[in-house]
């Protein structure tokens, strides 16, 4: 799911993805490269600003693995689902590396992904 974006709701530059749980709790797994153009017009049309409650209210994120420095993100409604393509190395159950976005998924809502964990593509989806 897209929880939080760089750039702005109408050019959005990357996308911060997360997946629910066991718990049903939404978890940070990565990050995804600079979108292309078509990709952030195709992006920006579905994404809504996060109303109160959003779950990564207060989480700082880093702008690459390993590093301190904090990437601004603008939190959005974690209704979106996208797919991306990702390689295999996760740590903590985040992607060490960014992922790649495809397509979004509006034909498949959050409660249709498996929890994180469950299943052998819960890790492919974001």
């Amino acid at each position: 799911m897209i929880g939080a974006i760089t750039g702005t709701l109408g050019r959005p530059l990357f996308l911060v993805l997360g997946h629910h749980d066991q718990a049903g709790r939404l978890r940070a797994v990565g990050r995804t490269v600079a979108l292309r153009p078509e990709a952030a017009r195709q992006v920006a049309e579905h994404l809504a600003a996060a109303a109160g409650g959003h779950p990564w209210t207060g989480v700082r994120f880093s702008s690459v693995w390993g590093s301190r420095e904090a990437l601004e993100v603008v939190l959005v409604r974690p209704d979106l689902v996208a797919e991306i393509s990702a390689d295999t190395t996760i740590d903590r159950g985040v992607f060490r590396h960014p992922l790649r976005f495809k397509r979004l998924r509006l034909d498949t809502s959050p409660g249709d992904v498996p929890p994180f964990g469950a299943g052998p593509t819960a890790a492919a989806a974001g």
